[in-house]
């Protein structure tokens, strides 16, 4: 089995590492600190003209079409320096993989290029509500055909990009009578529309730059083709993209606790005490040691869950696994790499405390670690049944 990367895919990454080395890296604590977000946007529309909003899509819809493989790596390296610009990245390429694999031509044509550009800043999911977030079958935001129009009710919460988004995937009920979950069906909705409005900006532990905010949908109207796939299907399509969501926030997770540990090193090598580098101890060795075995570890399931999805294979299992597993360990990074610093890493002269910070939500968003194992289990489970 071979693991190297292939020329093009070494190139994406030095790619995304060298512009996260010069441009994220240096606004970074700035940016969490509350400042200028025109950097913030300046950089996602560079990251952009580099082809990084679409590394998984078609030459002919404006995408980079270098793949999974090259889109987790890219993730990585981006991480490494602001985990807010990583995020709306992978949220970006997850939006333009659901319009190409559900939209119609028209739909493609109309949405994916505008974000590959970065015409669009970014687009967004409205999937998760405030009574229903690892159970998203429970939804209660209601779609209404009313002659040629959707006429869409309800709320969604923790929507990442949602004030700068061009564009929306939103998932509502259009069948309250079908079981729970066969009655939703996917939409398009253009930033703008009346009655879309874009409500708090949620002022959260970490990750500041991204914006999260609540949606809300009152009698808001959508021509009759912003549907996107069957009618009722789009649950389904939910928990298929979500799959693939996961490797974009695995790798995310992985950059932020590689970061860490290769601060808390750096570190290591220079700090004394008792008369000697604290690197010379063997409690900070292990430390070390078992950090970057397990971020080691955890790389390789993302590889592997990026390359079955890259080669049409079932891939959900495999992205679940990669997922628990890589943002536990980057938790775990961030905590020992503090532990390494000491009370300088409590402090915001270095960038730990803002790793420790921005690490935490990897565990949550895009599916709970205890929903991960939920899936896990149900899968092998289902093998031996």
């Amino acid at each position: 089995m071979n693991l190297d990367l292939t020329e093009e895919q070494n190139l994406i990454q030095e790619t995304a590492r060298e512009f996260a080395r010069d441009e994220l890296e240096p606004a970074a604590a700035e940016l969490d600190r509350g400042g200028d977000d025109s950097i913030f946007y300046q950089n996602l529309k560079k990251l952009a003209e580099l082809g990084f909003m679409g590394l998984n899509i078609k030459d002919e819809y404006g995408g980079s079409e270098t793949g999974v493989v090259a889109f987790s790596v890219a993730m990585t390296e981006i991480a490494r320096a602001c985990a807010s610009t990583a995020v709306t990245v992978s949220v970006n390429n997850m939006v333009c993989e659901v319009i190409q694999a559900l939209g119609t031509e028209e739909q493609k044509k109309a949405y994916i290029s505008k974000i590959c550009s970065g015409e669009y800043p970014a687009g967004a999911f409205a999937l998760t509500e405030p009574g229903a977030g690892s159970d998203p079958a429970g939804m209660t935001t209601r779609a209404v055909l009313d002659g040629d129009e959707w006429v869409l009710n309800g709320s969604k919460i923790f929507i990442t990009s949602g004030s700068c988004a061009g564009v929306f995937v939103v998932w509502a009920v259009t069948d309250p009578e079908a079981p729970k979950g066969k009655g939703i069906s996917l939409f398009l909705v253009e930033a703008g529309t009346k009655g879309l409005i874009i409500g708090k900006k949620e002022t959260k532990m970490g990750q500041h730059a991204s914006a999260t905010n609540e949606i809300l949908f009152q009698d808001c109207r959508i021509p009759s083709n912003a549907i996107m796939g069957k009618l009722n299907d789009g649950f389904r399509a939910a928990v298929t993209e979500l799959a693939g969501g996961r490797i974009g926030i695995g790798s995310l997770a992985l950059g932020i606790g590689l970061a860490a540990m290769d601060a808390a090193t750096r570190y290591a090598l220079e700090r004394v005490q008792f008369g000697k580098k604290i690197s010379e101890f063997q409690a900070i060795q292990w430390k070390i040691a078992d950090m970057y075995t397990a971020l080691e570890a955890g790389r390789l399931l993302l590889m592997s869950a990026a390359y079955q999805k890259e080669q049409g294979r079932s891939f959900s299992k495999a992205a679940s696994m990669a997922k628990v597993f890589t943002t536990e360990a980057a938790n775990t990074a961030c905590y020992e790499a503090m532990q390494i610093f000491g009370g300088y890493g409590y402090t915001n002269d270095f960038p730990i405390e803002r790793y420790t910070r921005d690490a935490r939500i990897t565990t949550i968003y895009e599916g709970t670690s205890e929903v991960q194992r939920l899936i896990i289990s149900r899968d092998i489970l289902s093998q031996f049944s």
